[in-house]
């Protein structure tokens, strides 16, 4: 059974997604993750999440050999652009040069990536115009907190926003006190990064978790997929781990 989050617009989108935070920036790795990346699609996550900023794109050039020879309308592509991008006419032309090192003429989502110096109304009309303008199917944000969606909100193009990305995962749950409940509110969709959590005490602290271990024990699976199983729960959030 395959898991999928209906977005506002009625787009059904996977709920299990490819991250590539990080890839592209080890010339060692590069086969290994490639590697990755294929097996993933093999295995249906359709979804690939990037962004300009990882490995200075080369994240995105990565992903340009890994779906070169798949059928475009077979995939959701997301993207994201950095703030000090988000001006105008800037905004464009990162896009373009995020769409030409992908191999794509368009891109399913393009997500700010965090708030930058301009502002939100500006970028905002931005995503609207490459929006119209057939480049992007949909926009949303990442990184923003409940202070930022309401302001977002203030803007009357920019309820047109449909994920905010943020940091979500068994052992970082913050975004449930207020965040997550204003989301789910105005119906906008949650992207979790790391729902896996990152690498360190935290996560190692996380794997080893007895509840979580003997969960994964009683489901025959690994305390990873019990991770991901938790964070995809209710139908309204896409996981990205990272690939």
């Amino acid at each position: 059974m395959k898991h999928t989050v209906t977005l506002r617009n009625g787009v059904q989108v996977p709920a299990l997604g490819l991250g590539t935070w990080f890839l592209g920036e080890n010339k060692s790795a590069r086969e290994r993750e490639l590697e990755s990346l294929r097996a993933g699609v093999a295995a249906g996550m359709t979804l690939i999440d990037t962004a300009e900023m990882y490995g200075n794109g080369k994240a995105e050039s990565l992903i340009k050999e890994v779906i070169s020879d798949k059928k475009r309308d077979d995939l959701f592509l997301v993207s994201k652009v950095l703030p000090n991008n988000g001006g105008k006419h800037r905004l464009e032309r990162a896009l373009d040069d995020s769409m030409k090192r992908m191999g794509v003429e368009y891109l399913d989502l393009y997500l700010y990536h965090w708030r930058g110096n301009y502002p939100l109304e500006e970028t905002v009309a931005e995503l609207e115009r490459v929006k119209k303008a057939g480049k992007i199917r949909e926009w949303g944000v990442s990184n923003f907190d409940i202070d930022d969606m309401e302001e977002l909100w203030m803007i009357p193009e920019g309820r047109n926003c449909l994920v905010n990305q943020v940091l979500y995962h068994t052992g970082s749950r913050g975004i449930e006190y207020s965040l997550l409940p204003w989301m789910r509110k105005h119906d906008v969709a949650l992207m979790s990064y790391c729902p896996l959590a990152q690498a360190g005490t935290l996560r190692r602290g996380i794997l080893n978790n007895p509840v979580l271990k003997e969960i994964a024990q009683k489901h025959n699976a690994t305390v990873e997929q019990i991770m991901l199983a938790w964070n995809i729960r209710g139908g309204h959030t896409i996981a990205i781990p990272r690939s």
